[in-house]
């Protein structure tokens, strides 16, 4: 929340670096433009049969709360932003060169094209996650979307390596070894998630208790992190045996 805007940063290109660069009443410029997008998204949700999901956003109070600016907060988005900008330049041009595979490999095109679109939709969703203040189920669809945008590249760069090696990969002839590593994305997966959601309940309870009794956090966060610590666990035997 560094960033209570989007694209910009405080109606900027390059954000400030002190509160004194700022409108008296910023925070409540930005709690109105929050509020407005957020109808917007929430009618959407309406429309795809996501009422409840719509009501928890347009009830949720800690949308109305006003983020006060913090220098370093501000710059580590602005920071997180620009790496993402550049991302998406870089995916512009994977997909110009993809085009040189478009009679051999027409696969690699089409992964191409579907992984802009992707980003293009995360960095949408990136600006939900700015407007409704960190709704946990969006953070973790956020996080989960930056898997999959990594997942298609790493494909897409496998498959061209095969297509240059005229090689085929071991893993296409080995079921075990197709089903031990499927088995190892699923567990990471829901690895990530849990550890999403820990860290989303953890922020709720440090605001409850206005960032005092640090000690008390994880203890107040209940079951999600019981269970997130103890698939954790199983998950670091599974990696072990498998490798």
């Amino acid at each position: 929340m560094g960033c209570p805007d989007w694209p910009k940063c405080f109606d900027q290109y390059i954000p400030p670096t002190s509160a004194e660069q700022l409108p008296a009443d910023y925070k409540e410029k930005y709690v109105a433009e929050r509020v407005v997008k957020n109808e917007r998204f929430a009618k959407t949700l309406d429309k795809l049969g996501k009422g409840h999901l719509a009501d928890s956003i347009r009830h949720d109070e800690s949308i109305l709360q006003p983020e006060t600016f913090n220098v370093a907060k501000t710059w580590t988005e602005y920071l997180n932003r620009l790496m993402g900008a550049t991302t998406g330049f870089l995916l512009v041009g994977l997909v110009v060169y993809s085009f040189t595979y478009r009679k051999t490999a027409k696969r690699i095109v089409v992964l191409s094209w579907l992984n802009l679109v992707v980003v293009a939709f995360q960095a949408w969703l990136g600006s939900i996650v700015v407007s409704t203040n960190l709704v946990p189920w969006i953070v973790t669809v956020h996080m989960l979307l930056a898997l999959v945008i990594l997942a298609i590249l790493v494909y897409t760069y496998n498959y061209a390596q095969q297509m240059h090696k005229a090689a085929t990969i071991v893993m296409a002839k080995v079921l075990w070894l197709k089903i031990l590593i499927f088995l190892a994305i699923v567990v990471s997966v829901l690895q990530i998630v849990l550890g999403t959601e820990v860290r989303e309940a953890v922020d709720a309870v440090s605001k409850a208790l206005m960032y005092t009794d640090r000690e008390s956090w994880l203890i107040k966060v209940g079951k999600i992190f019981l269970l997130s610590q103890g698939f954790g666990h199983n998950c670091a035997y599974f990696e072990y045996f498998y490798i």
